[in-house]
């Protein structure tokens, strides 16, 4: 993958420092991306312009023309770096694992309520930028926008050193899920495939999932969806992605069957 250029003449412009140091009053952050770097001894001076972006969210630059881009785009690097990083970390932490277990802890680390748990350990939402409609319903706090803020972050840094460097900044964050994760996985997270494995067994099928709704804005949707086994239906459950939200579901479905 090629590396963005770091081309370093805008780094002598006076309004993008101002941008950098700066706190977006009445936009949700109380911490400017300078500060935010500084306090985790992040090495972004030499392109405060990626962990910029990496704290923007869509509804500030709506607001703010001038402003920088978005975070999107480093989310969708960042993402990739991370099932990358989680994935070797696994490999060697757990030498004996086999691969649908690795699978499974990887889905657990790298799901959307676990990054936004991440984020909150390093107190992103302090530095997020956001709109004022996003900042007056609570977004600072919401764990799609700290998930995405979380892998934007990870994007940046990728960009901004090497892997070498992200696995530094990552691994704490691993061990320090890592006996949640190992106790919860089957219990939570893994429902779906014990779900399938039941109907296979008791010759029901494979169970179906349905979306029964769809609310809120389009960065930050709450699904609901429905397990069908054969004509019949199940559990409901509901969630910040589909994935999730068919877990939500299978669980509920193996409660009602006394499974759970």
């Amino acid at each position: 993958m090629e590396r963005e250029q770091l081309s370093l003449w805008w780094l002598a412009l006076p309004e993008f420092w101002e941008i950098f140091m700066s706190k977006p009053n009445g936009r949700g952050a109380t911490e400017s991306p300078l500060e935010f770097a500084q306090r985790l001894s992040l090495p972004f001076l030499e392109n405060p312009r990626l962990l910029t972006r990496a704290l923007t969210h869509t509804s500030y630059i709506n607001e703010h023309t001038d402003a920088p881009d978005d975070n999107e785009r480093l989310e969708f690097l960042g993402d990739a770096v991370l099932e990358v990083i989680v994935s070797a970390w696994l490999y060697t932490r757990f030498p004996e694992m086999r691969e649908g277990e690795m699978t499974r802890m990887r889905s657990s680390l790298v799901r959307t309520e676990q990054l936004a748990a991440f984020s909150r350990q390093i107190g992103v939402g302090d530095a997020l930028r956001l709109g004022k409609g996003e900042q007056s319903t609570g977004g600072s706090n919401r764990d799609a926008l700290l998930c995405n803020a979380f892998e934007a972050i990870t994007g940046a840094l990728y960009l901004q050193s090497d892997l070498p460097t992200v696995e530094k900044f990552i691994f704490p964050f691993l061990e320090s899920a890592e006996e949640k994760i190992v106790s919860d996985v089957d219990d939570n997270y893994d429902a779906k495939s014990r779900l399938q494995e039941w109907t296979q067994a008791n010759k029901m099928g494979t169970p179906s999932y349905i979306v029964l709704n769809e609310k809120g804005p389009d960065h930050s949707k709450i699904f609901e969806m429905e397990v069908l086994i054969g004509e019949k239906s199940y559990g409901k459950g509901s969630g910040q992605s589909k994935s999730v939200a068919a877990q939500s579901a299978a669980k509920e479905t193996l409660k009602m069957l006394g499974l759970g």
